[in-house]
């Protein structure tokens, strides 16, 4: 559901503690909506900024995951690699509100490629 700009991804109940649920972008990279223990969720584009490994089946551990492919650690706050990692995912807006998760609908598009006439 749309409301606004904000689109309704589902229950916040719905993404685990210290997990993750990916939503689908036709023509896009999927979205990894993550959920910290404290309760905290934050939305990135899923892959890491190393090796396009899919974020959303990382270790979430306090505000940062930690890619499944070669253990960068990325920020859930700001999608930038830590330590001496050097990279960044971007992230998309997100609330919660009714104990719904709404994402920035804009910020999807802006990421979306631009198909092109052949």
């Amino acid at each position: 559901m749309i409301t606004g700009d904000w689109l309704d991804v589902g229950y916040l109940a719905e993404i685990p503690l210290r997990g993750a649920r990916t939503i689908s972008v036709p023509g896009g990279d999927d979205i990894a909506v993550f959920r910290t223990g404290s309760d905290q969720v934050y939305a990135l584009v899923n892959r890491c900024p190393h090796g396009r490994g899919p974020l959303s089946e990382g270790i979430v551990h306090g505000s940062s995951v930690t890619c499944p492919l070669h253990n960068w650690v990325i920020s859930l706050a700001s999608g930038e690699a830590q330590g001496q990692d050097k990279g960044c995912t971007p992230t998309i807006p997100v609330k919660v509100s009714g104990g719904r998760v709404l994402i920035l609908r804009s910020a999807i598009v802006a990421l979306a490629p631009v198909a092109r006439a052949a």
